[in-house]
C-alpha cells in the first residue's frame, strides 16, 4: 500500500468515526471524538483542498486556539454542530452512492430531458428538486452530466442553457422545502420550538412558485432547430415510485425517531438515511455491499462544517457577552427577518457561505428572538439560504454546473437569473417579516 493510499484510508476512517459519533449524539463524543476526527480529516486533506476551504479551516483552527485560551466552553456548540453536520453529510453521500448505482436513476435522467421545451424545463426543475431530496448534490451532478453530454454531442443551444438554469433553480428550491436539506435540518436544529411540517408547509409553496415563475425567465425555444424533442423512456413510473418510496421511508423514519426516541433533527435524518443505505447495500450484488471510501469529501466537509462551526462559535461568544438583560426593540425582529435573505444573498455574491450567518443568527435566536415567533426567522433563514445557492456564483452547485457544462458560473447565476432572484427575495423577505410581526402580535 502506498503512502497516498494509507493517508486516504486514514481520512476515510476518521470520517466514519465522525459519522458514528454523530449518530450516537452524545455531547462528550462530539467534544473528544467527533469534532477532532472531522478537523483532523480536513487537515490531512490539505493538499487536495481548494482555496476557500483552506481559508475556512484556517479560521476554524484559529478560533479553536482562541477559544481554548479564553473560554473552552465556547467550543461546545461548535463541536456539536460540526459532528452533527459531518454525520449528515456522510449519511447523504452514502445515500447518493447507493441510489446512484440503481438502474432507476438512468431512466429518470432520460425522462427529465424528454418532451417539448416547456415540458422539458419543468421536468428538469421539478425533477432536480425531487432527486435532490435523497441525492443532494448527486442530483446536480447527474443532471449536469446529461447537459454536458448534450453540449458535447449537439453543441450549445437554447435548450442546454435553459437546462442549466433549471438544474440550479431546482436544486436551490430543494433547499427551501426538502426535509433532508442541510438548510432545513440546521434551521430546525437551531431555532427552538419548531416542527418540520410548520416550516415546510410555508416554504414549499414559495419553492414551487419560484420554479413556475422561472418559466418566464428563460430563453425562447419556439421555432428553433436546436431544441429537438425526445421520446420519453417507457415504464418510467416504477422508477419515480422507487425514489418516492425512498424519500417517504426517510421522512417517516425521521419523524418517528424524533417523536418516539427524542433524537435531534439532524441526528434523526442521518439515522433515517443510513436505514435506506443499509437496505440498499443488503439488496446489492455481493461485490457491491461494501461502503465506499470517504477520503475525497474534504472540500465539502470543510466548507459546510467549518462555516457552521464559525457561526456557532461566534454566536456562543456574542451570547456570553450580551448578558441576560440584553433585549432588542420590538421593531428589530421583523426588520431582521426582512433583511436576512438579502444579507445572505449579498454574502453569496462575494463568496461568503450562508452557513456562517445562518448558524450565528440561529444560535442567538434562543436568547433574543420572541417566544412563538421563531417560524418567521426560520422562513427567512431557509429561503435566504436556498435562493443564495441558486442565484450566486460561488455556491458549490454553481461551480459544479460550471465544471460539467462549461458555462461560466457568473453567467448561469447572476446574468441569467438576477431578476428572478430579486423577485423571489422580495417575496421571501416580505413573508418572513409579515409572519414574524403577526406571530409577535398574536
Amino acid at each position: 500500500m502506498t503512502a497516498r493510499d494509507s493517508l486516504g484510508g486514514a481520512r476515510s476512517a476518521l470520517i466514519y468515526i465522525a459519522l458514528a459519533a454523530g449518530v450516537i449524539g452524545a455531547p462528550r463524543l462530539a467534544w473528544f471524538v467527533g469534532a477532532p476526527a472531522v478537523v483532523l480529516a480536513i487537515v490531512l486533506s490539505w493538499p487536495r483542498l481548494n482555496r476557500i476551504p483552506r481559508v475556512i479551516i484556517t479560521a476554524v483552527l484559529a478560533a479553536i486556539a482562541a477559544a481554548l485560551a479564553l473560554d473552552p466552553a465556547l467550543l461546545g456548540p461548535g463541536f456539536m454542530t460540526i459532528t452533527r453536520l459531518a454525520a449528515l453529510i456522510v449519511g447523504v453521500m452514502l445515500l447518493a452512492h447507493v441510489l446512484g448505482n440503481s438502474r432507476h436513476l438512468a431512466i429518470i435522467s432520460e425522462h427529465l430531458f424528454a418532451g417539448r421545451a416547456l415540458t422539458r424545463y419543468l421536468s428538469i426543475t421539478f425533477g432536480t428538486l425531487f432527486l435532490a431530496m435523497p441525492l443532494n448534490f448527486g442530483s446536480v451532478s447527474v443532471v449536469s452530466t446529461l447537459i454536458g453530454r448534450e453540449i458535447d454531442t449537439h453543441g450549445d443551444s437554447h435548450g442546454t442553457r435553459n437546462a442549466a438554469r433549471a438544474v440550479l433553480r431546482g436544486f436551490g428550491s430543494a433547499s427551501l422545502c426538502s426535509p433532508l436539506s442541510i438548510a432545513v435540518v440546521l434551521t430546525l436544529t437551531l431555532v427552538p420550538g419548531l416542527h418540520g411540517w410548520q416550516l415546510i408547509g410555508l416554504t414549499f409553496p414559495l419553492a414551487a412558485s419560484y420554479l413556475l415563475f422561472g418559466t418566464v425567465f428563460r430563453e425562447n425555444e419556439n421555432d428553433t432547430p436546436d431544441a429537438p424533442d425526445r421520446q420519453a423512456p417507457d415504464h418510467v413510473l416504477p422508477s419515480w415510485l422507487f425514489f418516492g418510496g425512498c424519500i417517504g421511508l426517510i421522512c417517516i423514519a425521521t419523524f418517528a425517531s424524533r417523536a418516539f426516541l427524542g433524537l435531534a433533527y439532524a441526528q434523526a435524518v442521518t439515522c433515517s438515511c443510513l436505514l435506506v443505505v443499509a437496505i440498499g447495500l443488503a439488496g446489492s450484488p455481493r461485490g457491491q455491499r461494501k461502503p465506499p471510501r470517504m477520503d475525497s469529501i474534504g472540500n465539502e466537509v470543510a466548507i459546510i462544517c467549518g462555516s457552521a462551526f464559525l457561526g456557532a462559535t461566534l454566536s456562543a461568544f456574542v451570547s456570553s457577552r450580551l448578558g441576560a438583560a440584553f433585549e432588542l426593540p420590538a421593531w428589530a425582529f421583523p426588520a431582521i427577518a426582512l433583511g436576512l435573505p438579502w444579507t445572505l444573498f449579498a454574502g453569496g455574491l462575494i463568496g461568503v457561505n450562508p452557513l456562517i450567518l445562518v448558524t450565528m443568527v440561529g444560535g442567538l435566536s434562543g436568547q433574543l428572538w420572541p417566544a412563538g415567533a421563531g417560524l418567521g426567522l426560520a422562513v427567512a433563514m431557509v429561503c435566504g439560504w436556498g435562493l443564495t445557492i441558486a442565484g450566486t456564483p460561488y455556491s458549490a452547485n454553481a461551480l459544479l454546473v460550471q465544471r460539467l457544462t462549461g458555462y461560466d458560473n457568473w453567467r448561469i447565476t447572476v446574468h441569467w437569473s438576477a431578476r428572478l432572484s430579486l423577485i423571489a427575495l422580495t417575496l421571501a423577505s416580505l413573508l418572513a417579516a409579515g409572519l414574524t410581526l403577526a406571530l409577535m402580535r398574536g
